[in-house]
């Protein structure tokens, strides 16, 4: 299987170094100056799941159709990811999305059609350090994807040949029979944690030492859920249980990446995320004070930020 990954990121670059690794086609497409240094120097990867550094093929334009696409872009570069990749999409291509949120399935689809585009979702911490290192910051490196519901792949190549290529590499793989489900899951969990940590400055442990912090956190949570419910995807018992420990343990130092670029000074995915919640909240009229104010506080910032 041929395996064409847009960028070398943090997420993309972790997952296309462990198939690499595992001996899979893999190439990489990158701007020019990634390229030659990645040709360079390789790809490098530290993990406490096992290192590594190793030679790889990259690209700077498609020449040929891949049989897999992985794309884990940030939102904001979708509309340049896609135009990147179009070449690479031929008659059989299933692509694979790793974007936080929902909003890009949509998009995605309208470009390459619904049973050409799998659903994705993974739980991973990864960053890259000043040389271009890809830096995993824990255990945690679990992808997990499927069709999306009513879809048909297009070709020989479905989502069981993926997961059949996936237990080759050495990161944790999951088929999932509901994707759309745990990509509704990983949107509360995420919101949640973007829109009040970003809006708060804070850390999860930093919230809940606050008088109120607790209930707000809650708050926050429960307006997500409502609007997962609404849209058919109520949240299930254990993914409710695992975000209210996540989200009021003291002392936790957990807090989202989007917190890190806001503190960086960097763009952030807020309308794809916490805008687009705070969209469908208002689209089923549920009340949402929690989304709209933390909403409020990063467009203020974006705002600043275009200024």
């Amino acid at each position: 299987m041929r395996i064409l990954i847009l960028g070398v990121g943090g997420t993309g670059g972790y997952y296309g170094a462990r198939l690499a690794a595992a001996g899979c086609d893999v190439t990489f497409l990158l701007r020019p100056g990634s390229a030659q240094r990645i040709a360079r120097d390789g790809l490098k990867l530290t993990s406490v799941r096992g290192d590594v550094h190793m030679p790889v093929q990259v690209v700077t334009q498609v020449e040929q159709p891949a049989d897999l696409v992985i794309l884990s872009c940030k939102s904001y570069d979708l509309e340049a990811a896609i135009a990147a990749i179009t070449p690479a999409v031929g008659a059989h291509t299933l692509v694979l999305p790793l974007l936080n949120g929902l909003r890009h399935l949509e998009r995605l689809n309208q470009a390459f059609g619904r049973g050409r585009v799998l659903g994705g979702m993974c739980n991973i911490s990864v960053g890259r350090s000043a040389d271009g290192a890809i830096e995993h910051y824990n255990r945690y490196d679990e992808l997990r994807f499927g069709a999306q519901p009513e879809a048909k792949a297009p070709g020989p190549i479905d989502a069981s040949a993926v997961a059949e290529v996936f237990k080759s590499a050495h990161f944790l793989s999951v088929l999932s029979s509901d994707i759309e489900q745990d990509m509704w899951e990983k949107f509360v969990f995420i919101t949640t944690l973007a829109g009040m940590t970003c809006a708060l400055r804070s850390d999860i442990g930093g919230i809940v030492a606050t008088a109120p912090g607790d209930q707000l956190m809650r708050d926050a949570l429960a307006e997500c859920q409502a609007v997962a419910a609404a849209n058919g995807h109520a949240v299930r018992p254990l993914a409710h249980k695992l975000a209210m420990r996540a989200f009021t343990e003291k002392g936790s130092t957990f807090a989202a990446s989007m917190l890190r670029d806001l503190q960086a000074g960097h763009c952030t995915e807020a309308e794809h995320i916490v805008g687009d919640m705070a969209q469908c909240a208002a689209a089923a009229g549920l009340p949402h004070p929690c989304l709209r104010m933390a909403l409020c506080h990063l467009q203020v910032y974006e705002h600043a930020l275009a200024a």
